[in-house]
């Protein structure tokens, strides 16, 4: 009767040893998917590494924001620091000593860090977003490596004390729409090769030292919106190539030694809404356009050289929160046109050489004297009678 059954009995052994085995097997699997996908989780020791070498070369007395920047994994809860979720490669740093970081606000005061930037964050090669901005006191110079990183979009680094010159080739960071180097103490030229970022958006350069002229091709930049240029030390003229702009919604030059006159077709320029040349050089009239223009908001010539009469040519589409036109060499009367304007926030046009009456209207009775003051023989309400 058992040997009968015997072969039955060595099926079911052989089922149980093969469910064991496919068990078994598959235990094994899971376990080698789980570290697999346990390795894959988390940065490369390559990434962690520059920024390791990124950290060791800067300071950071006061929070101890740094402090986070332990463990194997860079891509968890290491403050300022993330990954992408399918590659597990480091993406952003956006690290600001600014009161907009919930850590400064809780304790409602602002970063301070010393030491530089170090080239090693160039190993960082999927890096998309560099932000190491309002830190006061980092210096050093911008790596010349980091217009290797090809991925980069935003970099910023506005608000420290970083020295030397914007590296040569910047042109090579094809696909960035943001670059802020501005409240530094950047030298040297605009580098020719600016040019060549197609997809720059903003760009902010202001309060260092650079120098040079604008290069004549600035022009080519058609994707900038905003080019903010101003506290630095260049000279030359306004490019014609800008006019070709026709993004450019906010254009500031102001306080550096810029010469020649406003090109007439700037203007005409679409979106330009704002335009800062105070404290420059330039001569010339004011082109009729440039105040015809009824999307201009903010317009600031002052202290330059421009001469002439003030273009009559206001109407009531004209909307300037500030007409600034003061400290210039600027003949005859105020044009009676400005009474129309639809709006007229702040207006100045001290310091010239102006005569006749101030018209009446509702712009001009909100003004006090100051907005006339050292003109030759402007009479009339908010001065003496005439």
């Amino acid at each position: 009767m058992a040997h009968a059954n015997s072969p039955s009995i060595a099926l079911h052994q052989n089922k149980h040893k093969h469910n064991h085995m496919a068990s078994s097997l598959s235990f094994l699997t899971t376990l080698l998917l789980f570290t697999v996908i346990s390795t894959v989780k988390s940065c490369p020791p390559s990434d962690r590494a520059a920024l390791l070498a990124f950290k060791a070369a800067l300071t950071e007395p006061n929070f101890g924001i740094f402090n986070t920047w332990s463990g194997y994994d860079c891509c968890r809860n290491w403050h300022g620091v993330s990954c992408n979720p399918t590659t597990w490669r480091v993406t952003d740093i956006n690290l600001r000593g600014d009161s907009e970081d919930p850590i400064f606000q809780s304790l409602h005061k602002s970063g301070y860090m010393t030491g530089k930037i170090s080239p090693e964050i160039c190993n960082l090669d999927k890096l998309s977003t560099l932000i190491v901005a309002d830190w006061k006191t980092i210096s050093g110079e911008i790596p010349s490596c980091i217009s290797s990183l090809s991925s980069l979009q935003i970099l910023d680094l506005t608000g420290n004390k970083i020295s030397g010159e914007i590296p040569a080739d910047i042109g090579k960071l094809q696909r960035i729409t943001l670059l802020n180097l501005a409240d530094n103490v950047i030298t040297g030229e605009i580098p020719p090769s600016i040019v060549k970022l197609a997809g720059l958006m903003h760009l902010d350069l202001s309060n260092n030292q650079i120098a040079g002229e604008l290069p004549s091709d600035f022009g080519k930049l058609r994707k900038l919106s905003r080019a903010l240029l101003s506290r630095n030390q260049l000279t030359g003229s306004i490019p014609n190539s800008v006019l070709k702009m026709n993004r450019l919604a906010d254009l500031d030059l102001s306080l550096n030694r810029i010469t020649g006159s406003i090109p007439a077709r700037l203007g005409k320029m679409r979106v330009l809404s704002t335009l800062k040349l105070d404290g420059n050089l330039m001569t010339g009239n004011i082109p009729s356009t440039l105040l015809k223009n009824t999307g201009m908001g903010i317009l600031n010539l002052s202290r330059n050289g421009f001469e002439g009469t003030i273009p009559d040519v206001f109407g009531s589409k004209s909307y300037f929160m500030v007409l600034d036109l003061s400290f210039n060499n600027l003949t005859g009367r105020i044009p009676g046109s400005l009474s129309s304007a639809k709006f007229m926030g702040h207006l100045d046009l001290s310091n010239n050489h102006l005569c006749g009456t101030i018209p009446i209207g509702s712009p001009f009775d909100h003004l006090d004297a100051a907005s006339f003051s050292n003109n030759d023989c402007l009479c009339g309400n908010p001065l003496k009678t005439c």
